[in-house]
């Protein structure tokens, strides 16, 4: 299988290029040879006018190319100096050069990151600027950024683009891979599209539009979407009352864990146990059949907790969590599953895929005991072969084939693979955590389109996402969540990205309302 032929990309110093196309054009591919992580087979790279030969990343480095990949290289528990020096100590050393040389690239681009802090306590705009820091101290002057926008608020998105203008100002050339057109279009000064491996094209920004530049990667007509009619039922089919989790606190739930006597602890008895910081606090919702219930909120402030507590890999401090009218809040993962919970995991790597393992191993995923992977005891490999080939098909996963492990397929396809798993079970309620996170705009219509089918059909989403504009369009329903609380609610059909982005920042706004708590609910009402 070719992944790139006949591609051709020049960038202009001081200028910010922007790379496009569809999951599996080849994106990936290109940048893995730019960086030096892979040989071409045929063609040549030139940096400076000079042809270059790049055997691994420190080749390419050593040129001046720096790349930051769209999931973050950082290790927690190591200062920001700690990390940004990290295997360049001969630069300027481990302290006090390294420091100052870090608060002068740091002043000079606008990027205002503190040497001194753990990144553990670091937001996601803040780890990218030090992604960026670190290339930039080893001396980076063209900068891959691999879906940079992919977590950011507006407003974090405006301070990064702040920070590109200061590094064209400065001369530096910015390679930016981006699903997100219209962020392409506002922050580009040159445009390659690439189809199926090749170079089919570039575009002005100031002579394109989103849906010309979308139809330029497809390479067809784009249809035009429907307007969709509410499907909200009155049936609920989720109900969490005052959930509560504390950082450091109740044990995680495993596959086969029977949880304690009573599964929970009291309020009282967390505060005295240390009094840990809670990082779910009194969260009440119901989600009813047919409906999509949005949650908005900048990364760290509840979410990973939340979806933990929902599919069972962390039980809940306090409060309940009901299923179709039975409690669950003590039933381990695999029993929620196997009665209809689906799940499309925030990080595909960590929680979603076996990268080395085959694709049809990855179709089995969460699903081991149910149909068609299996017959009574046994497992059916061929039952979930056959029906690995058909979920490539419909949901159009870019492949040469079934046996090919899923660290080979690009990002996009990766997603496209879970999102097909997780439908093919026709769950009752899913779990839909940042679904088209690093998929092309042809596949997110189409995940979009599994969605609000599944919907009308009567499935019940909850949905996270760092993207608004999939917030407001997908959802019936919208809640803020700060600082582990649902503090607003918002009208979809009202509210602008930029409205809810400020909510999601702790900022207030005239299309948001305040959300109540269980105690303000009640025991009988949690809508």
């Amino acid at each position: 299988m070719v992944a790139n032929h006949d591609i051709h990309l020049t960038v202009r110093k001081g200028t910010v290029h922007a790379l496009v196309g569809e999951n599996g054009a080849g994106k990936s591919t290109l940048m893995k040879i730019l960086y030096g992580m892979q040989k071409p087979d045929e063609g040549t790279i030139a940096v400076d006018g000079e042809q270059v030969a790049f055997h691994s990343p420190a080749d390419a480095i050593a040129r001046g190319i720096g790349m930051v990949h769209q999931h973050f290289m950082l290790a927690d528990n190591l200062t920001v100096l700690e990390n940004v020096v990290l295997g360049s100590e001969k630069l300027y050393g481990i302290g006090g050069g390294a420091r100052k040389k870090i608060r002068e690239i740091s002043d000079r681009y606008g990027l205002n990151v503190r040497p001194d802090v753990l990144v553990e306590d670091l937001g996601v705009a803040d780890r990218q600027r030090v992604e960026i820091l670190k290339v930039l101290f080893r001396g980076a002057r063209i900068l891959i950024l691999d879906e940079p926008t992919a977590v950011l608020v507006p407003q974090e998105v405006d301070a990064l683009f702040d920070n590109l203008r200061e590094l064209k100002s400065e001369g530096l050339a910015v390679i930016f891979i981006s699903h997100k057109l219209g962020e392409v279009l506002s922050v580009a000064d040159d445009i390659t599209v690439i189809r199926r491996g090749t170079t089919v094209g570039t575009a002005v920004p100031s002579e394109t539009t989103p849906r010309q530049l979308a139809e330029l990667m497809v390479g067809s007509e784009l249809p035009t979407p429907e307007t969709a009619e509410s499907t909200v039922t009155d049936k609920p089919v989720i109900q969490v009352k005052g959930l509560t989790v504390f950082a450091g606190g109740a044990a995680s739930l495993g596959e086969f864990d029977e949880p304690s006597a009573t599964g929970l602890l009291t309020e009282d008895t967390a505060e005295t146990a240390g009094g840990v910081r809670r990082v779910l606090d009194d969260v009440t919702f119901t989600i009813h059949a047919g409906e999509v219930m949005g949650i908005a909120g900048v990364e760290g402030n509840g979410q990973t907790e939340l979806i933990d507590a929902l599919i069972g890999l962390k039980h809940a401090d306090s409060g309940s969590i009901g299923f179709l009218g039975e409690d669950i809040t003590s039933w381990p993962t695999r029993k929620r599953r196997e009665q209809g919970v689906g799940y499309i995991p925030e990080d595909r790597h960590r929680h979603g895929l076996l990268l080395e393992s085959p694709l049809w191993e990855n179709r089995i995923l969460g699903h081991v005991t149910e149909r068609p992977n299996a017959k009574g005891f046994w497992l059916d490999i061929k039952g979930a072969q056959d029906d690995t080939r058909r979920i490539v098909e419909e949901y159009d996963v870019r492949t040469p084939g079934i046996d090919v492990t899923a660290a080979s397929l690009s990002g996009g396809n990766q997603q496209k693979l879970i999102v097909g798993r997780e439908m093919s079970h026709n769950p009752r309620f899913l779990i839909a955590a940042h679904p088209t996170r690093g998929v092309d705009v042809g596949a997110q219509a189409a995940i979009w389109d599994q969605i609000r089918e599944a919907r009308r059909e009567g499935l019940a989403v909850l949905l996270i996402s760092a993207d608004l504009d999939e917030l407001i369009g997908l959802s019936d329903t919208l809640r803020v969540i700060y600082n582990g609380r649902l503090v607003a609610d918002a009208d979809p059909a009202t509210i602008t990205p930029e409205e809810l982005g400020s909510a999601m920042t702790g900022a207030a706004s005239g299309h948001l309302e305040h959300a109540e708590s269980a105690a303000d609910l009640g025991e009988d009402e949690t809508r």
